[in-house]
Parts: structure tokens; sequence; C-alpha cells
């Protein structure tokens, strides 16, 4: 089986160093393994994502000595795809609308008796006459997984999702996510369905990202399962901190990969500063 990776930034702002040790990261596992190297643009939040962005993206990239193969993969242009999957889940009821305002779901969630975390929500989907009732108003909602139904739509294979990641064998826990959001009224996917869709369609086999992401695998690996995609193996690799040992954010302007470039810095240099060879 071919080694098949990815980098996949949104084009948000620019570059900095913790994405050059991940697009690094990949790349040089994707050499190693004489496998293929992707990149794909994760713009389907349309708000946010800016053309220029996108090409510092590649500016930044070739600058460090990555290639990767053309077409380049943009969520914006794949929006059917994200449509047809939750669709799917749809068929089979296994999300509902959630009309609960985001203050409505913390509260709900503090008066809850397993006092879970924001993201692990659970909740229900409304009596057909008031859910009608609200769409008729024009409520906002968003497209919630329903952990319990996915959970009886598995059965025994539920309790044996399991991936591998860096550590071997690891058992999947989608209860730590609850009922995920997954689209919303206006918005057809989020970053966990677009992503374990895209990641399926490009055929990717090993997804290499940060420390930061790990908890998404106990999650992607269910929605991999409930539509019948493949599953690919996971490597999360450690994060670049800041001075302040937090990791890096984009609004961290000084470790810019476009600053760093202005100020003389070479890619050698980066690569030195982010501790590969």
């Amino acid at each position: 089986m071919t080694f098949v990776t990815r980098f996949a930034p949104s084009p948000t702002g620019h570059l900095h160093l913790g994405h050059a040790f991940s697009a690094l990261t990949a790349f040089d596992a994707a050499q190693a393994a004489g496998g293929r190297f992707l990149l794909r643009i994760e713009d389907i939040d349309q708000d946010r994502s800016r053309p220029a962005f996108e090409a510092a993206i590649l500016e930044d990239l070739a600058w460090l000595g990555i290639t990767w193969e053309t077409p380049v993969r943009r969520q914006s242009q794949h929006m059917a795809e994200y449509e047809g999957a939750l669709q799917s889940l749809m068929e089979r009821q296994l999300i509902y609308r959630c009309f609960r305002t985001r203050k409505e779901v913390a509260e709900a969630i503090a008066s809850a008796p397993h006092g879970a975390t924001d993201e692990a929500f659970r909740g229900e989907a409304l009596p057909p006459g008031e859910e009608a009732e609200k769409l008729a108003a024009g409520e906002a909602f968003a497209w919630r997984l329903s952990l319990k139904k996915a959970r009886a739509a598995l059965g025994p294979a539920y309790f044996a999702l399991v991936f591998e990641d860096e550590t071997g064998l690891v058992r999947a826990e989608p209860e730590r996510h609850g009922d995920v959001v997954l689209a919303r009224k206006d918005f057809c996917a989020s970053y966990h369905l677009a992503s374990v869709c895209d990641d399926a369609l490009q055929g990717v086999t090993h997804v290499v990202r940060g420390e930061d992401l790990r908890e998404a695998a106990h999650l992607h690996v269910l929605l991999q399962r409930l539509l019948n995609l493949p599953q690919p193996t996971y490597r999360h690799h450690r994060l670049i901190l800041g001075a302040d040992g937090k990791r890096l954010a984009k609004r961290d302007q000084a470790a810019t990969l476009k600053a760093l470039r202005e100020s003389g810095k070479t890619a050698a240099d980066v690569r030195a500063m982010i501790g590969l060879s």
C-alpha cells in the first residue's frame, strides 16, 4: 500500500513555525516512505478565508522546499460531497436539528449530572410540531450527530472502535465529544465531517498532524464507520510553543514564515529552529 499523507491548512492567516513543523514532518514522512504528499486548502469557512492567505501558503511551502501533487483540493469546491455525506446520515436518522444557542448549550451542560465539557453535549430532536414551528420562523440550527443513535446503529461494533496512532492501538471513545455539530443551517459541513470525507476521497493512508488534534481521532473513526469510509493511521506530533510556553497561533506575527523569510532566515534555519535535521 502506498503511503499517502497531507497537509491541510486554512487560508485565514499566515503560516507560522508550528505549521512549518507539521508540513515538514508530513512531507519528510512521505519522502522516507517513497509515498505521496498532498496539499489541501481547508477554505470551507468562506467568511474568514482569503485568496491572499492561500497564495502566501503556497509561497511559504515552496520556500521550505516542499512539493505537492496537483491539483490542490479546495474544500469550497466540494460542498456537494459533504452535503451527500450529511444526507446519508440524515436518511438513517443519525443526526438531528438542534436549535439551542451556545448559551443554552452551556447551561444544559452545566446542569447535566455527568459534568461533561462543552463538546460533550447530549441532546435530542424536538417533537415534529415544535421543530416545524422553529423552521417556519427561520430560526438558526445546527445538525448534531446523535451519539445515542450512532451507538445503537453500530451495536457491539461501537465498543470495538479503535484507531492506530504512534502509541499503538487505541480504543476510540466518541462519547468524549458528545453530540458534536456536523453542519449548520447555512454551513454544510464542520471541520470533522469535511476532514474525514476529504481524507477518504483523497486516499490518505496516514494523517500526520499536531497532538492538539489527537482528541479528534476518537470522533473521526466513528464518522468513518458510519459513512463506510476507510480508516487511516494517525500520527500526532509535538507542538511548537512560543516563548510563553503556549501553542503558536496565527496572531503570533513574529513567528510567521513570511516574517522570518523577510528577516533573512533560510529554510534550513527554520528546520533548525523547530528541531528538524
